[in-house]
């Protein structure tokens, strides 16, 4: 006779290729399930009936926590930090044009609207956005002058008109400006340096930086990645996707841009080859001049340091770069991950900084020793080409243990002057404000 311990195992193995079965029933029908849902909202159809969208808790333990962990950031004298909003996955954020609140990006599948309703400089309610839709590494927010919601993705990019007024229910209006696995071609997809950024000019073009998937690409991608954009920067309208046209190349990966309200002059930041030791190559801050501009990149770093035959790119050995090349206009400590930057048109601080850049490092992985994870201020000349740079924000990255509290991503200007600061690793928005001493 069975024992009773042995008797539901063959009905256990036969239930196996069912439930198996059903899973990938399941998996394969939710990108199908994903493009229904946006062919209706594309039509103003409803795609979902869930109206009730679950909020994020603003207090609590977590939120005490990491109050606690900003009595260590340390600013300039009249400066401080406050916790603005918990965010999860905060990455890129994009500040409404008319309201008091703005869109956030993570590299999951989460796009956030996060609101100060009574406008008292903290958020009250953060929530998912568009939940109906299936994001896929919604990196990258950014608006249009008048009010279109860009979402840039790993390999689509949506346009929502006036998110901030109808963002409340889960069915929002689309347009999908570049379709899913049109940005790039998707046998170049990769998990590596997928993360989107973006920026529309005046005249309604969209700026999105697009790394490239390798730690340094081999020779026989080189050429493609150069025509395509892959490792640089491509511009689009923002409305239909056309007219694309690269505006950079020989870039590893930028995960931070944006125009300079003064010249509307176009820079992004650049993180560089892993592999080479602890103090190279340098990360960068770049300028664009012209169209079609090359960075130097698979073939050196920086201003000098050589990349093409090392043994990070033993295959690219005898390659050089193009005749004419950009150098960058600043070059930051080695591996820290320089990502969001914004210039700064404010009020709220000193005439110093008005005018200026502020950039997120990220933080070093690839390093003996942690660097970085700070908030970095370039001040620029008077014919709008960076000065120098200093750290504004530190204090996230514990020097007696090395251990990281924070890791900022991406930093924004609110209407008030204040600045706002992301970051992923504490899944939270911080406020800094500036009173004079």
């Amino acid at each position: 006779m069975t024992s009773p311990q042995t008797s539901p195992r063959p009905r256990a193995v036969l239930r196996r290729p069912v439930l198996a079965a059903a899973a990938l029933a399941a998996s394969l029908a939710l990108p199908a399930m994903a493009q229904q849902n946006i062919e209706k909202l594309k039509q103003m159809k409803v795609a979902t009936t869930d109206l009730n969208i679950p909020v994020v808790p603003q207090t609590g333990r977590n939120a005490d926590a990491i109050k606690k962990n900003l009595e260590r950031v340390k600013l300039p004298p009249g400066f401080k930090i406050e916790l603005f909003a918990i965010v999860p996955d905060a990455r890129h954020m994009a500040v409404a044009p008319s309201t008091n609140m703005l869109f956030v990006g993570t590299r999951k599948t989460t796009v956030w609207a996060v609101t100060d309703r009574n406008s008292d400089g903290v958020a009250d309610e953060v929530k998912s956005f568009a939940p109906s839709l299936k994001f896929t590494n919604p990196n990258g927010v950014c608006w249009t002058r008048d009010g279109f919601l860009i979402v840039a993705e790993h390999n689509r990019v949506l346009n929502f008109p006036a998110a901030e007024f109808f963002y409340e229910g889960p069915d929002v209006a689309v347009i999908e400006v570049v379709p899913q696995g049109k940005l790039i071609p998707v046998e170049e997809e990769s998990y590596n340096h997928g993360a989107r950024t973006c920026r529309v000019d005046d005249s309604g073009m969209l700026y999105i930086t697009l790394g490239q998937p390798y730690n340094v690409q081999p020779k026989e991608k080189v050429a493609l990645y150069e025509q395509l954009g892959i490792g640089g920067m491509i511009k689009v309208n923002a409305f239909d996707g056309g007219k694309r046209e690269v505006v950079a190349r020989g870039v590893r990966n930028s995960v931070g841009m944006d125009i300079n309200p003064k010249d509307k002059s176009v820079w992004f930041t650049d993180n560089q080859t892993d592999g080479m030791g602890d103090d190279i190559p340098p990360g960068e801050l770049n300028k664009v001049s012209r169209m079609g501009e090359h960075f130097g990149y698979p073939f050196i770093h920086g201003n000098n340091v050589q990349i093409a035959g090392t043994a990070a790119a033993p295959d690219l050995k005898g390659m050089a770069p193009p005749a004419q090349w950009t150098k960058p206009q600043i070059e930051f400590p080695a591996h820290q991950a320089q990502l969001g930057m914004a210039f700064y048109n404010g009020k709220m601080f000193p005439a110093k900084y008005q005018g200026g850049a502020f950039v997120a490092s990220h933080g070093s992985w690839n390093r003996t020793k942690p660097s970085g994870a700070d908030i970095q201020f370039v001040s620029m000349k008077a014919d709008g080409n960076a000065e120098k740079t200093e750290v504004f924000a530190s204090g996230f990255l514990d020097p007696d243990t090395g251990l990281y509290r924070g890791r900022p991503v991406d930093v924004a200007q609110m209407k008030d002057g204040s600045l706002l600061i992301s970051d992923d690793f504490a899944g939270a928005i911080y406020r800094v404000t500036y009173t004079a001493p």
